[in-house]
C-alpha cells in the first residue's frame, strides 16, 4: 500500500516550516533507509519563471529550504535546481533564482544552485513514447531527485503536482519540441509519466501552504490550503492531493495514464494517509481553468465533424494588447511557432495552434486570457 503523509501548516514562517517539513518526511518512515549520508540529491524545485514567492506560482523558499535542512541532516549533498520556462541559460537561472528567492535559500543553507545547462540524451527503455529523450545533465548525474512541487492547476493537465514538476528535468526549448510531437492530451500525459518513471524521485512533497486555482500554473487565483503533503510514489501523492482539493483523480491525465500503465491502482483506498487525515480536511473544492472541458461529442458524430467542431470551439488564447510589453516570450516559447510578433502584438493563427497554452504560462504581465464562448460552451461544459 502507497503512503502519503499530510501535515498542517498555517503560515509561511519560516521556523514552522522547516518543523512541518520535517514532520512531514519523518511520517515516511522508509525514507532514511533509503537516504545514506554522502549521497548526493538534486531538489527539483517548480521554479516556472521570475515570479516572487508570494504569487503562489513557485515552491516557497522556506519549503525548499525545509527539505534541503532535512536532507543535510541525513548527511547529503545537496543541490537546488531547475530548467525554468523559455531559453535555459546561466543568465535566466540567475534571474529566476533571484526572483524565487534561491539565492537566500544557497546563502542560508550553504547548498548549491544548478547552472549547468548541458543535457545528455538518454535511453529511457520502459518508455511509453520517449525512448529517447534529451534530460538536464545535473539531473542525471545525482543519486536521488527530490520533486519539491507547487499545488496549482494547469491550463493543459488540469492540475499540476509531482509528476508534472518533473518536466523541469527536459532542457529548455526541447519542452517546447516534446510538447508539438506530443500534442494531444493523452500523448503528452504519457511523455510526462515518461519523464517521472526515468527520474524517479526518491520522495516528493507539495507546497499546498498556498496554493494557486483557476488558470494556473501562473495566471490563477492564489489560495491558502495550508498543507504540506509528502510520498515516496508520486502518482498517489497526485491523487491524494488533487482529491483534497476537489478534482476527481482519474480526470487528470497524468494520473489516469499512471493507472493505465499500471504503476499504481488509482485507488484512493489504496492509499494510506499519514499524519492528518482527510476526512479532517474541510478545502472548498479548486476553480478549474476555463480551459478544462468535457468532450460530450466524442463516438456520437463521424470523424471529420467531430475534428472540425474541436479544432473550431475548443478553448483558446486571447492576448489582451493593452497589457503586452512585446517581450515575445509568448511567441518564442510556442511550440508550433503559431504566434506572429510582425506587428509589434501578438497575433495567434488558431488553425496552427495545439492548445498546450505555454503562451499563456509563460507571459510575464498576465495578458493572455483563455476563452470559451458562444457554441463552445453548448459543446463543452465547463466544471
Amino acid at each position: 500500500m502507497e503512503k502519503v503523509s499530510i501535515v498542517e501548516c498555517d503560515s509561511y514562517d519560516y521556523k514552522k516550516v522547516e518543523k512541518k517539513v520535517f514532520e512531514c518526511l519523518d511520517n515516511i518512515d522508509s525514507l532514511k533507509k533509503q537516504i545514506k549520508k554522502g549521497n548526493k540529491v538534486l531538489v527539483k524545485a517548480n521554479l516556472l519563471k521570475k515570479n516572487f514567492p508570494d504569487e503562489a506560482v513557485t515552491t516557497h523558499p522556506y519549503v525548499v529550504e525545509g527539505v534541503v535542512r532535512y536532507l543535510q541532516k541525513l548527511g547529503c549533498e545537496v543541490i537546488v535546481g531547475d530548467s525554468p520556462g523559455g531559453p535555459f541559460n546561466e543568465k535566466s537561472l540567475r534571474t529566476t533564482y533571484k526572483a524565487t528567492g534561491m539565492f537566500e535559500v544557497q546563502k542560508r543553507t550553504g547548498c548549491q544552485l544548478n547552472f549547468d545547462t548541458s543535457y545528455v540524451e538518454i535511453n529511457n527503455d520502459n518508455a511509453k513514447l520517449l525512448k529517447h529523450m534529451k534530460i538536464v545533465k545535473a539531473f542525471n548525474e545525482v543519486d536521488f531527485v527530490v520533486s519539491a512541487a507547487k499545488l496549482k492547476t494547469h491550463a493543459m493537465m488540469t492540475y499540476t503536482g509531482a509528476v508534472k514538476n518533473l518536466f523541469g528535468t527536459i532542457p529548455g526549448l526541447t519542452k517546447a519540441d516534446y510538447h508539438f510531437r506530443m500534442n494531444s492530451i493523452d500523448n503528452f500525459s504519457n511523455a510526462l509519466v515518461d519523464i517521472c518513471e526515468y527520474v524517479k524521485p526518491v520522495f516528493s512533497i507539495i507546497d499546498g501552504i498556498e496554493g494557486m486555482e483557476g488558470d494556473g500554473p501562473s495566471s490563477g487565483d492564489k489560495r491558502f490550503v495550508g498543507l504540506l503533503m509528502a510520498s515516496e510514489n508520486p502518482h498517489a501523492l497526485d491523487t491524494i492531493a488533487s482529491y483534497i482539493v476537489g478534482i476527481e483523480p482519474l480526470s487528470i491525465p497524468t494520473i489516469k495514464r499512471a493507472k493505465e500503465r499500471e504503476l499504481f491502482s488509482g485507488d484512493i483506498d489504496d492509499i494510506e494517509v499519514v499524519g492528518t487525515k482527510i476526512e479532517e480536511i474541510d478545502i472548498e473544492p479548486f476553480k478549474l481553468p476555463a480551459s478544462t472541458s468535457i468532450n460530450f461529442i466524442g463516438g456520437r458524430v463521424p470523424k471529420f465533424l467531430e475534428k472540425w467542431v474541436l479544432n473550431n470551439f475548443r478553448p483558446s488564447p486571447v492576448f489582451n494588447h493593452d497589457m503586452c510589453i512585446s517581450c515575445g516570450i509568448c511567441a518564442n516559447s510556442c511550440p508550433p511557432k503559431a504566434i506572429d510578433m510582425s506587428s509589434k502584438y501578438p497575433e495567434v493563427d488558431l488553425k496552427q495552434c495545439i492548445r498546450c497554452f505555454c503562451c499563456h504560462e509563460l507571459c510575464p504581465k498576465k495578458a493572455i486570457d483563455i476563452k470559451k464562448e458562444g457554441l463552445n460552451k453548448k459543446i463543452f461544459n465547463r466544471r
